[in-house]
């Protein structure tokens, strides 16, 4: 964390700031000293952050990313602010891309010094996928609102309380053979804590990463199959991989109830690793940590004996 704290006593207005983003960048807000609002459409859930604040250094509103009055509302007196929404459901384009432009435009006109939009790596306005094309222009939407606003794309985030690993590992406790999807996709899972710390000194710089856009993507690069060997290793249990065809995939994908849907099949045949076109989280003074320094430790509560047995005992 830098000695200097440009945030201290500054009003960050975190849009979306109450999902799993929002949580982890808030926290290290705090720790900087800045003065948050955090604007969602639930901020109760955002709630458990309060014992992490100073009395007065955090509130919550409600706020609907589709309502410009009601993103306007929630930007007064902002110092500086992040745009942290992201769907793979709902009219993307709103949520996306037109509640951020709305966001972006509301920060300048209140003098914001600086604005963060949260994209995705292979975000681009062309896109056939709706989720990255909707991430493009939101891009390109805040860059014309705020042509100093840093953009981050990270890859696929992961943290003790996402819902990626997590729900891999639930999947893994549970069942001895298990079909694997775009087995050979690629991605470089980044910390949700090195995105959180991005995004802050990105905030807190303007005049150094104003205007540029970063991918956040993490040390090593794993295919969908690697990983979930993995997290089977680090639950100490041995289960049987199969991969699924593409074919069959899409044609999984598409029916109801699904645990993912044709858009995010897309995604993750496409893969989530940087391009190296564009600076990477080390431009912003961040060091990426490996899912393998954080494994062993989070899959415990997932062993057959939770902290008492003995991973190296394959259930």
């Amino acid at each position: 964390m830098a000695t200097n704290r440009p945030l201290e006593d500054k009003l960050v207005v975190l849009i979306g700031g109450g999902g799993f983003v929002g949580a982890h960048l808030a926290e290290e807000l705090l720790g900087r000293g800045a003065r948050l609002r955090i604007a969602d459409r639930h901020p109760e859930k955002a709630f458990r952050l309060k014992p992490l604040a100073n009395l007065g250094q955090i509130q919550f509103v409600r706020c609907d990313v589709t309502d410009r009055r009601s993103v306007e509302n929630a930007m007064h007196g902002a110092d500086a602010a992040a745009y942290l929404v992201g769907s793979f459901s709902g009219d993307l384009d709103a949520l996306q891309a037109e509640g951020a432009r709305f966001a972006a435009e509301a920060a300048a006109a209140n003098g914001a010094t600086s604005f963060a939009y949260v994209s995705a790596i292979g975000a681009d306005a062309g896109a056939d996928s709706p989720y990255a094309s909707t991430k493009g222009k939101g891009e390109r939407l805040v860059r014309a609102a705020f042509p100093k606003a840093t953009v981050l794309r990270p890859s696929v985030m992961f943290g003790e309380d996402d819902r990626f690993v997590n729900m891999f590992a639930g999947l893994i406790a549970a069942l001895p053979v298990l079909p694997v999807f775009g087995p050979d996709a690629k991605l470089q899972p980044v910390w949700i804590d090195d995105v959180a710390e991005a995004l802050a000194v990105a905030l807190a710089d303007p005049a150094a990463h104003g205007g540029k856009t970063y991918e956040a993507a993490g040390p090593e690069t794993l295919t969908m199959i690697e990983l979930n060997r993995r997290i089977a290793a680090a639950q100490g249990r041995h289960r049987q991989f199969v991969p699924v065809p593409d074919a069959l995939s899409a044609v999984f994908a598409a029916l109801p109830l699904a645990p993912m849907n044709s858009d995010q099949w897309s995604l993750l045949k496409r893969g989530s690793v940087a391009s190296g076109d564009l600076p990477g989280l080390k431009a912003l003074g961040v060091t990426p940590k490996p899912l393998g320094l954080f494994l062993d430790r989070w899959m415990t509560r997932f062993r057959k004996h939770g902290r008492f047995g003995d991973k190296r005992e394959l259930a």
